[in-house]
């Protein structure tokens, strides 16, 4: 066969479907061997045996006597294998008295697919070995050619695999922390809620909770946000989130909940992670009495409705992780009627658009203000809108959440 021909044959035949890459192999050998005008009169393939030190037959065909099913050629015996690892394909006479006793006494053969290591060498993972009625120079190229093909579609069919088997980590991944998130809109005695968070990625490290506390006269908000990216922040954030809603369900106070949090945040995760979150609680209080902890997260923006006055909840305690044994303060704001308080993420204010411009705290504050009439679920999402429309052409992506609090009478 003419060598780009060739090529593009095996090329085309081997990226059908198949259901493994042994059966690829086999259909490629059939090929080859029943091509008349190759002049081929028989092909095995030879599959690495580790655990064994040798290769045993997985398949044959041609026009020589059958060799034994699952036949063991061990590679103590034959130094031809390490030069197949090096220079891939070889020509050579046949050793083995079993086999010539078959008819095989000169043969090409070549390695395919990826190598493997056994006692400090490498050998590959198939050989793939013809008989024909010239073996020469032009039959190892040939099946050079081949080899190179079919390594190429093995490691292909891997990546696919493993791509195929990502894809379904992730979505389950998805689903497992779309569970985890509660509801957007929550309403609790004299105050509405309404929460969001968009991933830069499929999933990401940014949550929120709706907490019931104790005998349910209270309930705890938390926003947070793992210093990191992809899987590795959205498993920190699934841990985080999943502590805080077992915590709820004791009636512990604010300062040592939190610092009791940043004590398994140290202790369960590496010494670079770390993360940020804001955590308070309404109640029953006719005073509107909101009690909270800043755990190095961005403040939240508090408005008061009737004269668009803003305030920050700055942090009371630092980052969790990195300090062991920090404390958290626990401070306080009364809601009035209409009073709004936004609590958000980095990804909010540091959206880029692209003239590298950050959307910075300012413009939220802004938009804050001038929303301040529309119910929370309309503010969350004119926060958003405002947000993407300003960063619609930047590079820099990152998770957005936001929860919005109202107080309505």
């Amino acid at each position: 066969m003419k060598h780009k021909k060739l090529y593009r044959t095996i090329e085309a035949v081997a990226s059908g479907e198949f259901s493994s890459g042994e059966e690829m192999l086999v259909s490629i050998l059939n090929l080859i061997v029943h091509k008349q005008e190759a002049g081929i009169t028989g092909g095995r393939i030879w599959k690495l045996d580790i655990e064994n030190n040798s290769y045993h037959l997985i398949y044959q065909t041609g026009s020589l006597d059958k060799i034994e099913p699952d036949f063991q050629i061990f590679i103590r015996d034959y130094p031809i294998f390490d030069l197949i690892a090096s220079e891939r394909s070889i020509l050579a006479d046949e050793t083995n008295v079993s086999l010539r006793k078959k008819g095989i006494f000169t043969y090409s053969a070549s390695g395919v697919g990826s190598k493997k290591k056994i006692n400090g060498k490498y050998y590959y993972e198939y050989l793939l070995a013809l008989n024909s009625e010239n073996i020469d120079e032009e039959l190892r190229y040939t099946l050079t050619i081949v080899a190179t093909v079919l390594t190429s579609q093995l490691k292909q069919r891997k990546l696919s695999a493993s791509e195929q088997h990502l894809k379904a980590d992730l979505d389950k991944a998805k689903q497992l922390q779309k569970s985890i998130l509660p509801e957007h809109e929550y309403k609790f005695h004299n105050f509405e809620m309404f929460g969001l968070t968009i991933p830069a990625e499929i999933i990401g490290g940014d949550f929120f909770d709706y907490l019931k506390i104790g005998d349910e006269e209270r309930i705890g908000i938390v926003v947070g946000d793992a210093a990191s990216k992809g899987i590795s922040a959205a498993a920190e954030a699934m841990y985080i989130s999943g502590a805080v809603r077992m915590a709820s369900t004791f009636e512990i106070k604010i300062s040592p909940f939190m610092k009791r949090m940043n004590e398994l945040v140290h202790k369960i995760f590496s010494e670079e992670k770390f993360a940020t979150m804001f955590y308070g609680e309404v109640s029953t209080d006719k005073n509107g009495l909101f009690l909270y902890a800043n755990a190095g997260h961005n403040p939240p923006i508090f408005v008061r409705a009737k004269t668009g006055e803003i305030s920050h909840l700055l942090p009371t305690g630092p980052l969790l992780g990195p300090s062991p044994h920090a404390k958290y303060e626990t401070e306080n704001i009364n809601f009035q009627v209409n009073d709004v308080l936004v609590i958000y993420t980095d990804g909010i204010v540091e959206s880029f658009n692209a003239y590298g411009e950050l959307y910075e705290e300012f413009r939220l504050e802004k938009i804050i203000k001038n929303t301040r009439n529309l119910t929370p679920k309309e503010i969350a999402y004119k926060i958003l809108d405002d947000v993407i429309h300003f960063s619609k052409d930047g590079k820099y992506s990152d998770d957005k959440t936001l929860v919005v609090i109202k107080r309505n009478k």
